[in-house]
């Protein structure tokens, strides 16, 4: 599973770990987080959180 990076603050969500702060399992891939989930450092919604395997592709 891929992690993703908060763009706002650089917090990666990495799908091994979840979100354990906000209930989030572990095994839990970015794509199965609740449409309401937030960075949980910054609060920026998923939309502005990248990909990071796609970003590394193309750099």
């Amino acid at each position: 599973m891929d992690k993703y990076r908060c763009t706002v603050c650089d917090y990666v969500y990495d799908p091994r770990v979840g979100d354990p702060d906000n209930d989030i399992d572990p095994e839990t891939s970015f794509d199965d987080l609740p449409d309401d989930w937030v960075c949980p450092d910054c609060g920026a919604e998923k939309e502005l959180f990248e990909n990071m395997r796609t970003k590394e592709m193309y750099e």
